[in-house]
C-alpha cells in the first residue's frame, strides 16, 4: 500500500484545517466557501423517483437501465446539441470524481505515457496519472505544449474548476483537431457546463466542434451541481462508442455500478430543466453579492465567467488571502492547490446557504 501512497500528492485539504479552525472561532460561525459542496435541497421530483426506487433488491448494471440511457442520450441532444446519440455513446458512472483519478488505469496507461491537463486544474487529474504510473503532464496550450508522441490522454476543462475560464469555440476546434490528427484521446471535464455566467460553455460533443462524429473525444458530465446531487453520485460519459464499449466491459468486471435508485433519479433529474433554472439564480445571487463585496474589499477577479467559482487575488501569495479571511470567518481554498500557477490566488465558491453568503458579504464591509 505504501508503495501507491508514496505516489501521491498530500491531500491538498488537509492542510486547510488550521484555518478551518481560525474561521470557525469567529463569533458569528464560519462561512465556508472553499470546498463547492451543494446546500441546497435536492428537488422534490428527484428525491420521489429516488423513493419509488427504493425496493431494488437485485444488482444493478454497470451500463445502466433502458430509460437512463434513454435520458442520458436525450439530454445530451437537447442540451449539447449532439447528433445522433445512441446507447453505445453514452456510460453512467459512479460520480465524476472515481472516472478522472482511475481512467488512466482503466485505459491501460503506465510508464512512459503521459496525461496532459490544465496547468490551473482539478487535482484529480494529477492523481490519476499517478495511479496509473504515468506521466502527469500541465500545459497552458495543449497544441504548443505537449509532445502529441507521448501524451495518451488528454484532459480538457470548460468550464474550468478552478478558474471558471470557458473554452471558446474556435479555440476547441482546434484543440479536437490536433488531437485526432495526432491520435490523442480527449477527455472533456465539462461538469460545469450548465452555469455560464459571462459566456456560454459549448461542449466538444457539438457537431462544430466534433465535425458530427465522436472519434476521440468523450464528454464527462455530472449532476452534482447542476442538480444538487453531489450525494447521489451520479454523472456519465458521452461520445467515442469505441472507447465507451472498452471501459463497460472493464467496469463491469469491476462491479462498478451506480445504484438502481440512483439511475432512477438521474432519469427524472435529466428530464427536467424547471429545477436546474431556479438552482441558476439561487447561484446567480449569491455570485453577484459575493462578488461585489469581494472588489470593495480590494479584491480582483479573473476569468469567473461560468462555474461555481470567483477566482480571486489581491496580488500576494494564497495563503496569506486564506489567513486573512479566516480572520475574518471565511474559508476559502488556496490557488496552489490547482498547481503553481495559482499560488497568488483564492478560490471562492459560492454555495453557501443565502444566509452565509450575506454574513460573508457583511464582514468584506458590503
Amino acid at each position: 500500500m505504501s508503495a501507491v501512497t508514496d505516489r501521491l500528492p498530500t491531500f491538498p485539504w488537509d492542510k486547510l484545517e488550521p484555518y478551518k479552525a481560525t474561521a470557525a472561532a469567529h463569533p458569528d460561525g464560519i462561512v465556508d466557501l472553499s470546498v463547492g459542496t451543494p446546500v441546497d435541497p435536492v428537488p422534490e421530483l428527484i428525491q420521489r423517483a429516488l423513493v419509488a426506487a427504493a425496493d431494488s433488491p437485485g444488482y444493478p448494471t454497470v451500463w445502466g437501465t433502458v430509460e437512463l440511457r434513454d435520458a442520458l442520450t436525450g439530454w445530451a441532444g437537447r442540451r449539447l446539441g449532439a447528433r445522433g446519440v445512441a446507447h453505445a455513446n453514452v456510460l453512467p458512472v459512479v460520480g465524476s470524481k472515481e472516472l478522472v483519478a482511475w481512467l488512466p488505469t482503466q485505459l491501460g496507461l503506465g510508464p512512459g505515457d503521459q496525461v496532459a491537463y490544465p496547468r490551473l486544474a482539478y487535482p484529480t487529474y494529477e492523481v490519476g496519472a499517478r495511479l496509473a504510473r504515468a506521466e502527469p503532464v500541465a500545459y497552458n496550450d495543449p497544441v504548443a505544449d505537449l509532445d502529441p508522441a507521448r501524451v495518451k490522454l488528454l484532459w480538457l476543462n470548460s468550464p474550468s474548476n478552478p478558474t471558471g475560464r470557458v473554452l471558446a469555440k474556435d479555440e476547441l476546434i482546434r484543440i479536437v483537431a490536433w488531437a485526432r490528427e495526432h491520435g490523442v484521446l480527449v477527455f472533456s471535464d465539462e461538469c460545469y457546463l450548465e452555469l455560464g455566467w459571462e459566456a456560454e460553455p459549448v461542449s466538444v460533443l457539438h457537431p462544430d466542434v466534433c465535425g458530427g462524429t465522436y472519434e476521440g473525444i468523450v464528454a464527462v458530465h455530472s449532476l452534482s451541481k447542476r442538480s444538487n446531487l453531489a450525494g447521489y453520485r451520479a454523472a456519465f460519459l458521452a461520445g467515442d462508442a469505441g472507447v465507451l464499449g472498452d471501459l463497460l466491459e472493464i467496469r463491469k468486471h469491476g462491479g462498478m455500478m451506480t445504484p438502481a435508485p440512483v439511475q432512477a433519479a438521474t432519469v427524472a433529474a435529466l428530464g427536467d430543466d424547471t429545477h436546474v433554472a431556479e438552482q441558476r439564480e439561487r447561484y446567480a445571487a449569491r455570485r453577484a453579492a459575493l462578488r461585489g463585496a469581494l472588489e470593495a474589499h480590494g479584491f480582483r477577479i479573473e476569468h469567473s465567467e461560468a462555474s461555481l467559482y470567483l477566482w480571486v487575488t489581491r496580488d500576494q501569495p494564497c495563503w496569506e488571502t486564506v489567513a486573512h479571511l479566516a480572520g475574518l470567518g471565511i474559508l476559502v481554498a488556496p490557488g496552489d492547490f490547482y498547481g503553481p500557477a495559482g499560488d497568488r490566488f483564492v478560490r471562492v465558491a459560492f454555495t453557501a446557504t443565502d444566509e452565509r453568503v450575506a454574513a460573508a458579504v457583511k464582514r468584506l464591509g458590503g
